[in-house]
């Protein structure tokens, strides 16, 4: 993307502030004290001066972004609010975190007692045999010890209007959307239907997905410990090829359209010698395909470690996209590419009377529900804060997230528009062909 292809990071509000925070923080002008953030406080995109150069030579103004924090003047009066939390889609470390922070601001600094838990995703809205919970700070205490969600998940949406008549009758203010893509684009369709209904309700995103693919943030929470936890699974699985003849450890892991955990967990390891990630294709069979370069690698040094993501490869699995359909969340439903690979491997050595021992591990769920790392801990505690503090200025159709180290403010429609993916020709690749040692492409000449 050209970096003159920006959206508007303009944040909506739903109108003046004119309340008072009942937070105890210094003015503008004080020294050495805790401020409150202005909206005028911003952080420029493009954080090499080439292209905000670029810009200024072309008479444009670098884009900005917004900087998140508690404001000085609210939208609403704290003690008129009714919140709810909704958590929706897969399974993420850092989900209870984000709950417990996003209650305890709520309660403890602002004051308001009304918040309610969604159960089970969105369809929590709309659905008799799971009614809303009451959240307060002795409910939720401890809930950050535990991976899950306290709140339950789950992927698809009821009708808008069928949400949009719950928000209603139960006067709810601030709506807190905990997701990733799919769950941002239903937070997007539902600000636009309460506005279209003359309802003053905030909705704010908080950006999951751990395979970090969320657009203009640095990073989503629950990468972190995604990364981690992959790590041990690599080496797991290194150690279990290194104690066998010709042995070969073969681990799949999250990244459906984008390869950073596999990326930053081999990289994490060191011991990976082959990684798969959807941005880069490769072959399978041929001189230059995967299977030739690992029959080398057995032949030398009697041992091979390949990381592939979930989503590389699919395109040697047609057939079974074709009879998967579709997930909840409109999502093609990926094949597996861990079963193929673990399949080709097999009778490629077979066909060659060469004897291998495949040690296949796919950690996928015990990652996904795992408590979140001190890292996931510390961002997702901000990240509820600064949602908070956004939501009772009356800003709306928004995420919190980071960018270069500082919390920020993001319009939903600007990260909905796509997915980050892994730049192949970006130091993090090039950083895994080094430490791996495979061939910059593993395409045969003419594909």
């Amino acid at each position: 993307m050209s970096p003159f292809e920006l959206p508007d990071f303009g944040i909506r509000s739903l109108g003046p502030a004119r309340f008072v925070s009942p937070l105890q923080l210094a003015q503008a002008d004080s020294v050495g004290q805790a401020e409150f953030t202005a909206d005028t406080d911003k952080l420029l995109f493009h954080e090499d001066w080439e292209t905000v150069r670029a810009y200024t030579e072309r008479g444009l103004v670098p884009p900005t972004i917004e900087l998140a924090g508690p404001r000085e003047k609210l939208y609403f009066r704290p003690a008129d609010v009714r919140a709810a939390i909704v958590t929706a889609g897969g399974l993420c470390p850092g989900i209870n975190d984000v709950v417990r922070s996003l209650v305890m601001t709520l309660s403890h600094h602002y004051g308001v007692d009304e918040i309610i838990g969604i159960r089970y995703g969105l369809r929590g809205f709309a659905s008799d045999d799971c009614p809303p919970m009451r959240l307060a700070p002795e409910v939720i205490k401890t809930i950050h010890h535990v991976g899950g969600s306290l709140l339950g998940s789950s992927r698809g949406a009821p009708p808008i209007e069928d949400i949009v008549k719950f928000i209603s009758r139960q006067a709810i203010g601030v709506v807190f959307m905990v997701g990733g893509d799919g769950t941002q684009r239903a937070a997007l369709a539902i600000s636009q239907a309460v506005r279209a209904a003359g309802l003053t309700t905030s909705v704010i995103g908080i950006p999951k997905t751990i395979d970090n693919d969320i657009l203009y943030v640095d990073q989503t929470f629950g990468f972190s410990t995604a990364v981690s936890l992959a790590r041990q699974a690599i080496d797991a699985a290194h150690a279990e090829a290194h104690g066998a003849f010709n042995g070969v450890g073969l681990v799949r892991l999250m990244g459906r359209d984008s390869g950073f955990i596999a990326a930053q967990a081999a990289l994490a390891s060191g011991e990976a010698n082959f990684v798969m990630i959807p941005e880069v294709p490769f072959d399978l069979d041929g001189p230059n395909g995967v299977l030739s370069h690992l029959h080398r690698r057995l032949l030398s040094r009697k041992h091979a470690l390949v990381v592939v993501a979930e989503g590389a490869g699919q395109q040697f699995l047609k057939d079974e996209q074709a009879a998967g359909g579709k997930d909840p969340s409109g999502n093609v439903k990926l094949g597996d590419i861990g079963r193929l690979l673990r399949s080709r491997i097999e009778a490629y050595f077979r066909e060659r009377e060469m004897l291998v021992a495949v040690r296949y591990i796919d950690p996928g769920y015990t990652i996904r529900s795992a408590p979140a790392d001190a890292s996931d801990a510390v961002y997702c505690q901000e990240m509820g804060q600064n949602a908070v503090h956004a939501a009772m200025a009356g800003k709306t159709e928004m995420l919190v997230g980071r960018v270069r180290g500082r919390q920020v403010h993001v319009p939903i429609a600007a990260v909905t528009a796509g997915r980050k993916t892994l730049d192949p020709a970006h130091p993090l690749w090039r950083a895994v062909l080094q430490s791996t040692g495979q061939p910059d492409r593993m395409v045969n000449a003419g594909a």
